[in-house]
């Protein structure tokens, strides 16, 4: 099947699967059909690991690291003689709440359209007449936002 692929669809599949499914640069080459070097070489020209980060670091994803910080931390605390945080802990418990609290608060124009896309979708298999008015709803919603 490789065979029959250009080198441009073979560096397309590679990407994709170095993106979103994690594989190393060696899986890659085997299964694409190309070195290890050239999959190298192709990663770095095209920076996939900023692309990786970019696709697998949602605003979920990262509040969740955020948690599982405050988490280590109150078990290190825990496990600690006194029981108690130190001011450095303290103050990193109170700095990653403000940022999960900044990042649960903040939508961005991606997230409420998301959401119109969703809800219309939803809409449209009960009433395809009112999905219809309230599509051009959010249409003037989100062109407010851009302003």
């Amino acid at each position: 099947m490789t065979n029959n692929l250009t080198n441009q669809q073979k560096k397309d599949w590679a990407k994709l699967l170095f993106i979103q499914e994690g594989m190393t640069f060696q899986d890659i080459a085997q299964k694409v059909g190309v070195s290890r070097i050239t999959v190298g070489r192709w990663a770095e020209k095209e920076n996939w690991e900023m692309l990786r980060a970019a696709v697998t670091s949602t605003r979920e994803e990262q509040i969740r690291h955020l948690y599982m910080q405050i988490a280590q931390i109150n078990k290190a605390i825990s496990e600690s003689d006194t029981k108690y945080a130190t001011p450095a802990q303290a103050d990193t418990i109170n700095k990653l709440s403000a940022a999960i609290a900044k990042m649960e608060g903040d939508f961005g124009i991606a997230d409420i359209i998301g959401v119109s896309k969703k809800f219309l979708t939803w809409l449209r298999a009960r009433n395809p007449e009112k999905a219809i008015d309230i599509s051009s709803e959010f249409d003037e919603f989100i062109k407010t936002q851009l302003k």
